[in-house]
């Protein structure tokens, strides 16, 4: 067993580990009790020298990213009892064996006890994104444990952690296989076929979040006219046409991603004459057409990740909130969402009513969204609660 170092919290500063918070500031430090570095395990005690957690250590505002609250060593046994238990999860939810949808996320960090780790499953290749040095430095074990877990299932593990690890650190991190390699990018989500491009494309390569939203849009796209902003590899768009749109747009500033929504188009061998690309700003187009459409869709990126950009993030979401009211048919409907975590929900619905407002259109909510169940939130860190959506009927 590797060096533990022991870390002493100041009094009154453990109030939040005993109510299971996964973060430890580093203002809360009292004394660290022999030589550290970013990615170490570390065992927190209170100023009474009462054992609190373990988790892994990191230069930074949030110190200390607690993995477990109980004393035990993070060995092989530790992550396959953690791994599985998420896997169990998904099970729950009916996505392990499931023959419409084998796309679906298998840790989500926080919420999944696993602060600094995502694992993305794709038809048989995992997909690993480390957002701590510590987690980092624990892939050998987690590979080994999902082996173990999915036995034949698992055909392929890739690491894409160069762009998520902390900068600080100057840890040397490629991209790359960490073991087997990828049977298929071809995956299927609610019987739809999509391409996964997760060497190349964003995040882990495709938005598992929006599942839900997405079937939710095809029981309102029939024989209607919908422009999809934002589009990356054209997951709305899919499933509207899918469902019987009339016609859809598709927007992405990126052109890679416009070729990973044509590529998609393809894989649903839908009628090309009622789908249009656009490798456009979704501000600048909606600016620009001349058209109007019974739904429109805004998944921006994160418009805000840090609370310094809180305020140019609300400005930016009531404009193009704003915008998008306006070329919407009287009748028509809203899918409004925001995934930046500073961005809570009750100010995300309060920047939304501003641009109602601004409207001037009768507006009712039909829906409020969330992310799905396989991107669970820890009820004792409800930062976890990342996305948030509006489907508002606009008169």
């Amino acid at each position: 067993m590797a060096t533990i170092v022991k870390i002493s919290l100041k009094p009154g500063k453990d109030e939040a580990v005993r109510r299971f918070h996964p973060w430890i500031f580093s203002g809360a430090i009292n004394k660290v009790y022999g030589n550290i570095a970013e990615g170490d395990v570390v065992e927190v005690y209170s100023n009474r020298d009462e054992y609190l957690a373990t988790g892994h250590y990191q230069i930074g505002s949030i110190a200390i990213r607690i993995f477990s609250f109980n004393k035990e060593n993070p060995d092989i046994n530790f992550w396959k009892s953690k791994l599985a238990a998420a896997y169990h999860l998904r099970e729950v939810l009916g996505l392990t064996d499931n023959i419409n949808t084998n796309v679906y996320r298998l840790v989500h960090a926080e919420g999944d006890g696993l602060p600094g780790l995502i694992i993305d499953f794709y038809n048989g290749t995992a997909v690993i994104q480390s957002h701590s040095i510590g987690m980092h430095y624990a892939k050998p074990l987690i590979v080994d444990a999902l082996k173990e877990i999915y036995q034949d299932k698992l055909n392929a593990v890739y690491d894409k952690s160069s762009e998520t690890l902390p900068k600080m650190a100057k840890i040397d991190c490629n991209d790359g296989y960490l073991f087997g390699a990828a049977a298929t990018k071809e995956v299927l989500e609610n019987g739809h076929a999509f391409f996964v491009d997760w060497e190349g494309g964003q995040k882990t390569g495709f938005f598992i979040d929006q599942r839900d939203n997405r079937k939710l849009l095809s029981e309102y796209a029939k024989e209607k006219k919908i422009v999809n902003t934002f589009c990356y590899s054209g997951g709305f768009s899919v499933y509207a046409l899918k469902a019987g749109a009339e016609m859809v747009h598709s927007v992405d500033s990126s052109k890679k991603a416009i070729e990973l929504t044509e590529k998609n188009l393809l894989l649903g061998n839908f009628n090309s004459s009622q789908h249009q690309s656009f490798a456009e700003d979704t501000m600048d187009f909606l600016k620009n057409t001349n058209e109007t459409y019974d739904i429109v869709v805004l998944d921006p990126p994160a418009y805000a990740k840090h609370n310094d950009a809180k305020h140019n993030a609300i400005q930016g979401y009531k404009r193009l909130n704003a915008l998008a009211m306006s070329k919407i048919n009287k009748g028509g409907i809203l899918f409004t969402f925001s995934c930046s975590q500073v961005i809570n929900r009750q100010l995300f619905n309060a920047t939304i009513t501003a641009a109602a407002i601004e409207s001037g259109r009768q507006i009712k909510i039909l829906h409020q969204l969330s992310q799905p169940a396989d991107h669970p939130v820890n009820i004792y860190h409800p930062e976890g609660e990342y996305l948030k959506g509006l489907v508002l009927y606009i008169d």
